[in-house]
C-alpha cells in the first residue's frame, strides 16, 4: 500500500513538473497580443465564471446547506471589498469565509 502511494505520488509530480518544464522552454516563443493567447485567456476566464457560478447555483457538500440569498450577500460584498481594496483578493477571500460562517450559524 505504501509503495502504491509513493509511486502514485511520483508519477504525478513527474507529469506536473514535466509540463511546467515544457512550458518554461516554450513561453519565450508566446505573443501576449495573439489572438490564440487572447482567446486562452477568455477561455480560462469563462471556465473559471462557469465553476464560480455552478457552485453558488448548484453548490455540493456543505454549502449546500446555507440559503440562496445568504451566498449571494457574501458574494456581493466580496465582490464590493474586491474593488475597494485596489482588487487585492486576499481580503474578499478571508472575509468571505467569515461572513459566511457567521451567516450561516445565526
Amino acid at each position: 500500500m505504501a509503495s502504491n502511494i509513493i509511486l502514485a505520488i511520483l508519477v504525478t509530480s513527474i507529469a506536473t513538473y514535466s509540463s511546467r518544464f515544457l512550458g518554461v522552454l516554450t513561453s519565450e516563443k508566446i505573443d501576449e497580443n495573439s489572438k490564440v493567447y487572447r482567446w486562452f485567456n477568455c477561455l480560462a476566464y469563462s471556465t473559471l465564471a462557469a465553476l464560480i457560478s455552478r457552485m453558488i447555483i448548484f453548490p455540493a457538500g456543505l454549502l449546500s446547506e446555507s440559503d440562496y440569498i445568504i451566498r449571494l450577500i457574501v458574494i456581493i460584498t466580496s465582490i464590493l471589498i474586491f474593488f475597494l481594496s485596489k482588487k487585492n483578493l486576499v481580503y474578499p477571500t478571508v472575509f468571505s469565509a467569515i461572513m459566511l460562517t457567521l451567516l450561516n450559524s445565526y
